[in-house]
């Protein structure tokens, strides 16, 4: 295979399917190649909820080519280093604004793989970021044949939520959508309790406070959002006015609130919403599959034939929980003590808060899912949030709204169902640190301990409804990923 570069540092590209099988050429070229560079260190980096291949390699390039410049400045350590991009089926919606991955002020992406990658996505984000195109309220061709795809066992409830968004909204209508997406949910249901990312900590499920075989079974509800026992002229008329909230264009015919002349005007915008946020859980839960049964054996392979690399885990958004549960699942080589991932690097991470957590404070016989993970790992957890990511604050929750919740608690409903990328982990005595400035030490990471990042001051830029949530490509947050790994020489007195 073609000797493939990001400034000047060897890469490789990880492929996985939605069940978690890797792509055996894609495992070969990287376990191969790592061996014939004399790699040390692996930086391997995950996409989040709605990148398609392009966008991701887009990231992928402009991410990397950051990394590689700081680190050739601050000394040799580039010369033993090697990058890999995870691709997971977790395809974005066409409607949505596309990522600008492009740090102000970047230089022109150079030749070779990256730099085609990096120009590739840069086109496709001039042609479809769209961000002052008001949102339809209908599922367009583009759109459905998405969700298709990647929801195949969902298809014929996705293609009759279509019909009825192209219709005039009447009561009988909005039950009937809410009928066929919660149809939807259960066909492709994917495992996902939003609850804290919880499992029992019942002594049958745990060891020594450590969860051995995964998530338990989920209960009655099974592992559907509780957005779904909602009233749904409630649920689409909350998630309605939360795109108004956030400026969120809308047709002009919408208006204001729907008021009492017309309670259904603009519903369907909502039930759109609410549809756009159920694929996303379901990608979550795909995500923490991949992770688990994909990526963490992978690595195990690698540490196997190679016991000296040391493995540095980064995730963007869903792929924030991906390689979490990859690092929990990647094992030490035989007869070896040390677990093989050096750091965890989580950028607005789109996972439960309290995932890390050894009790739920609002349900102690339950812990986090991952709890005890920072702990296992052979390094520093760095959890990076911004309050500036308005998926992560504003909308996540909401797929987590139960029946009776008051439909003015967000600050309540964030409290319990909040994002690590909005808050930072809780329950875990994290250390609270801000961004720090980049080429110089700026921080003290303890191992085997989590640190809540604020990246807010940077992670700033993006427009409605997502706000900052895709905002990652910054040099403050590839060089928290370098310090983080040991990969420039650490602060001084350190």
């Amino acid at each position: 295979m073609t000797d493939r570069r990001i400034g000047g540092v060897p890469w490789w590209e990880l492929r996985f399917d939605a069940g978690g099988d890797p792509d055996p050429v894609s495992v070969a070229a990287l376990l191969s190649g790592a061996r014939a560079h004399g790699v040390t260190d692996l930086v391997v980096l995950a996409h989040g909820w709605n990148n398609d291949r392009v966008v991701a390699d887009a990231l992928y390039a402009a991410f990397f080519n950051l990394l590689t410049r700081q680190v050739r400045r601050a000394g040799p350590w580039a010369e033993s280093l090697g990058l890999v991009g995870v691709h997971w089926p977790a395809r974005r919606w066409p409607d949505e604004p596309a990522p600008d991955f492009e740090p102000a002020g970047a230089a022109s992406p150079g030749p070779g793989p990256a730099g085609l990658a990096a120009r590739a996505g840069a086109d496709s984000v001039g042609r479809r970021r769209g961000t002052g195109r008001p949102r339809s309220a209908g599922l367009d061709d583009e759109t459905r044949n998405v969700l298709r795809a990647t929801f195949p066992a969902g298809a014929p409830a996705l293609d009759r939520m279509a019909h009825l968004l192209r219709t005039s909204p009447t009561h009988a209508r909005v039950r009937a959508f809410a009928d066929e997406l919660r149809q939807f949910a259960i066909v492709t249901d994917d495992g996902c309790d939003d609850d804290g990312d919880a499992v029992p900590t019942s002594p049958a499920l745990t060891v020594a406070g450590r969860t051995v075989d995964g998530p338990a079974p989920a209960g009655p509800a099974s592992a559907l959002p509780g957005m779904l026992d909602v009233d749904p002229v409630t649920l689409y008329t909350r998630f309605l006015d939360e795109l108004r909230r956030c400026h969120t264009p809308l047709d002009a015919a919408v208006g204001g609130a729907a008021g009492l002349v017309d309670p259904l005007r603009g519903i369907w915008y909502g039930a759109k919403e609410a549809l756009r946020q159920l694929t996303y859980w379901q990608m979550k839960g795909r995500a923490g599959r991949i992770g688990r049964a994909g990526l963490g054996p992978v690595l195990t392979r690698l540490v196997t034939m190679a016991p000296s690399v040391r493995i540095h885990l980064v995730g963007h958004s869903f792929g924030a929980r991906l390689v979490s549960f990859a690092a929990d699942a990647a094992q030490p080589a035989a007869g070896g003590a040390v677990r093989p991932v050096r750091s965890l690097t989580l950028l607005q991470g789109a996972f439960s808060r309290f995932a890390f957590a050894p009790a739920l404070p609002f349900d102690p016989v339950r812990s986090g899912a991952l709890a005890g993970l920072p702990a296992r790992i052979d390094g520093p957890v760095s959890v990076c949030f911004s309050t500036n990511d308005s998926a992560l604050g504003v909308f996540y929750p909401l797929a987590s709204l139960a029946a009776g919740d008051d439909a003015a608690a967000t600050p309540a409903l964030a409290e319990r169902w909040g994002a690590l990328g909005f808050h930072g982990a809780t329950g875990v005595g994290a250390r609270s640190l801000p961004l720090a400035a980049t080429d110089h030490g700026g921080y003290r990471l303890e191992h085997r301990r989590v640190h809540n990042v604020n990246a807010t001051a940077v992670v700033r830029r993006g427009g409605p409804p997502a706000g900052a949530h895709s905002d990652i490509v910054h040099p403050e947050l590839t060089w928290l990923v370098l310090v983080a790994g040991g990969l420039v020489p650490p602060p001084a007195g350190a």
